[in-house]
């Protein structure tokens, strides 16, 4: 199995940083957000990337470039251990690109990809969703696509008003964890939603391509991954699998925050600090 990663979104909501540092690039500490993604990838058994960018994102290949001269400057130093964690930044997954001339939508940044999928099922991992989970969220949904052989997309249950900025699964019926999709509704009206079962940026696809093929182009001239899923509903092959873990929106700037304060707490090197700093801090407020 492979994955695919898009990254092509302007990250306007992160401005000004986002006019020079990709919003996948954005750190959690000192760990870009699309690295955790990867290891995600890696710990699910999955070790081939393509990562989708824009041309305005060459530096996020860049990043996952090796470093001779930096590896070679740290280990002169005797900093080893940098140098490991520089040297694995490019070790820990075989990651290669493909550049999306035109920001012409979703479902043309997945169809780019199918000479390095071919007709295979692949996993699609956004880059606004960071989900923390053991087992990691992606291998849930891949031993849910053992289970039916069909396109699984990730859910999760939203009890908040905000459900409507998201995609909802409608479901044939609830029972259990993985169930029959009959659609989704793109943000729906709190009194018209079809379930509580929000989509969070996490797919096994099968046979989407075929599906890609017949959409057509919205009114802004995009084509969208959710046209095609939602046919690929209609024919009844495709399943919503309700996944555990902490999900953070990292789209949005409060999400990224407590992304990198929760993660950070449960870092070896500060995390035991950091949980002092805070309970002293809330105590002054």
């Amino acid at each position: 199995m492979k994955a695919v990663i898009p990254c092509g979104g302007m990250g306007t909501r992160f401005l000004p940083i986002t006019k020079a540092v990709p919003k996948e690039l954005l750190p959690i500490v000192d760990v870009p957000v699309l690295s955790h993604i990867i290891d995600e990838c890696v710990q699910s058994g999955i070790h081939e990337v393509l990562i989708v960018i824009s041309p305005q994102k060459q530096i996020i290949k860049d990043y996952f470039s090796y470093n001779q001269s930096l590896y070679d400057d740290l280990m002169r130093s005797g900093k080893t251990e940098l140098a490991a964690t520089v040297a694995a930044v490019c070790d820990n997954a075989d990651i290669s690109f493909v550049v999306q001339e035109k920001p012409i939508g979703s479902a043309h940044a997945v169809a780019i990809t199918k000479p390095f999928v071919g007709d295979n099922p692949f996993v699609l991992a956004l880059g606004d969703d960071l989900i923390v989970g053991s087992p990691p969220v992606t291998k849930q949904l891949l031993d849910a696509y053992d289970n039916v052989k069909s396109t699984v997309i990730g859910v999760q249950r939203h009890d908040g008003d905000d459900i409507t900025k998201y995609g909802v699964a409608d479901v044939a019926c609830e029972n259990g964890k993985l169930n029959l999709l009959k659609g989704i509704v793109e943000k729906p009206p709190l009194n018209a939603l079809p379930s509580r079962l929000a989509c969070y940026g996490r797919y096994v696809l099968h046979d989407i391509y075929t599906y890609i093929d017949k959409i057509q182009a919205g009114k802004d001239g995009e084509y969208q991954i959710t046209d095609a899923l939602m046919l690929q509903c209609k024919a009844a092959k495709a399943y919503s699998y309700e996944f555990d873990g902490k999900r953070y929106d990292m789209g949005d700037k409060f999400g990224s925050l407590q992304a990198a304060i929760e993660l950070s707490l449960k870092r070896k090197d500060f995390g035991e600090e950091l949980k002092r700093y805070i309970k002293e801090l809330a105590s002054r407020i």
